[in-house]
């Protein structure tokens, strides 16, 4: 006899917080380049002129995405020990209204009264897992890992540059900016709808619709920024 528990296997993707890392850095990688790139190719002719530019923005975006990212991570970090500290002060000091909150949240979840209360009076015993409970189901918040500044940094920035030199290739082949333009439009769009595509499938969205979206934005930021660069040169 098979057990249930040999039936069904739960899957769950618990690389959430890397792929939207990955999604953040090539997102802006794939776009704000190929803006660039565009916005250039309509005032200049040299594509080295676009090259040079391209890659100094590509350094740039890089260093303050990935930083954007250590910083947004720290923020995070800094915000939860201040919250934990609080739980734990009110836990100390007022353990009444504190186990009060618990039955609460309990209640909420469709427990009666009376199981409510003992299980409150069990966490009470155990003051860090009180203090454990209390962030997850009062407040949400999840223990954020360490070393998650330092990844994001380095995951954020290695996608946006990994993305942004995607639509310079053709300016470093074809001399001409405009028509290394058409070949870079091209590159582009194609890389913005595959990446879409594996974005909505990881993310467990419509791929489709994700990659349509990818490429409406990417194309509509790049003939915004080549429109812009004509009517000014």
């Amino acid at each position: 006899m098979v057990s249930l528990t040999s039936q069904h296997i739960e899957r769950h993707f618990r690389g959430s917080a890397a792929v939207r890392d990955v999604v953040i850095g090539m997102s802006d990688g794939l776009t704000v380049p190929f803006a660039l790139a565009a916005g250039l190719s309509g005032a200049v002719a040299s594509s080295g002129i676009v090259v040079t530019a391209g890659l100094a923005e590509l350094a740039a975006g890089s260093i303050a995405m990935g930083l954007g990212g250590y910083l947004a991570a720290q923020s995070e970090a800094e915000h939860y020990a201040s919250e934990r500290a609080r739980e734990e002060r009110e836990v100390r000091d007022i353990p009444e209204i504190e186990q009060r909150e618990v039955e609460q949240i309990l209640r909420s979840y469709g427990l009666a009264q009376r199981p409510a209360e003992t299980i409150a009076r069990a966490l009470s015993r155990r003051p860090k897992r009180w203090v454990d409970f209390m962030m997850r189901f009062e407040l949400g918040l999840e223990t954020p890992d360490p070393r998650r500044g330092t990844r994001s940094a380095l995951t954020i920035g290695a996608s946006y540059a990994i993305g942004g030199i995607v639509p310079l290739v053709p300016y470093m082949v074809l001399a001409r900016a405009t028509s290394a333009l058409t070949v870079s439009v091209l590159f582009t769009l194609a890389a913005l709808l595959i990446f879409g595509y594996v974005k909505g499938r990881f993310t467990g969205g419509r791929a489709i619709r994700s990659a349509l979206q990818s490429v409406l934005i990417g194309g509509a930021a790049a003939a915004a920024a080549f429109a812009l660069a004509r009517a000014i040169s």
